[in-house]
């Protein structure tokens, strides 16, 4: 004999997305948009080719916000084929400086080469030149509360 499915055996899990063109990386775009993260989260590990933020993004995808408050969760977003690395307006020297980050985009070149632009609020962005966009983000963590107890906003 089955049981009836239950609503806890529908939980959600954690994410582990990749993207390896632009249309994939709007989707990875619009899950960490508005995620915060102290400038001293941020790698470039040069000899690997690798760029890596740990961020606290909102769960945009949280289908249960009607049962509780809004909720974060740490995530790691990875770049590869990374060959150079440019920012402005980010503060250089003081890790404990919080950015949020708008939008990721790719910028192409010369194909499969372009620019990743990370833009954050403030008028900063950072820029990844790489050879070729391979993306992804990863939940590490368990969903928390996020401090403010809502979403951010956008003006129209």
């Amino acid at each position: 004999m089955t049981d009836d499915a239950r609503f806890e055996d529908g939980r959600e899990a954690p994410l582990n997305l990749g993207a390896m063109d632009a249309e994939d990386l709007q989707v990875i775009s619009s899950l960490a948009q508005d995620a915060v993260f102290p400038a001293s989260e941020m790698r470039w590990l040069r000899a690997e080719g690798r760029f890596a933020l740990l961020l606290n993004r909102m769960r945009w995808e949280d289908a249960g916000e009607a049962r509780h408050a809004p909720e974060r969760v740490q995530s790691v977003l990875m770049f590869s084929n990374v060959q150079a690395v440019a920012s402005q307006g980010v503060p250089k020297g003081d890790a404990d400086t919080v950015l949020s980050l708008l939008s990721i985009a790719f910028e192409p070149t010369d194909a499969p080469s372009g620019h990743v632009v990370l833009t954050l609020a403030g008028d900063g962005a950072i820029r990844l030149s790489v050879e070729a966009l391979e993306a992804t983000l990863k939940d590490v963590t368990r969903p928390y509360v996020a401090p403010s107890r809502k979403r951010p906003t956008h003006p129209d």
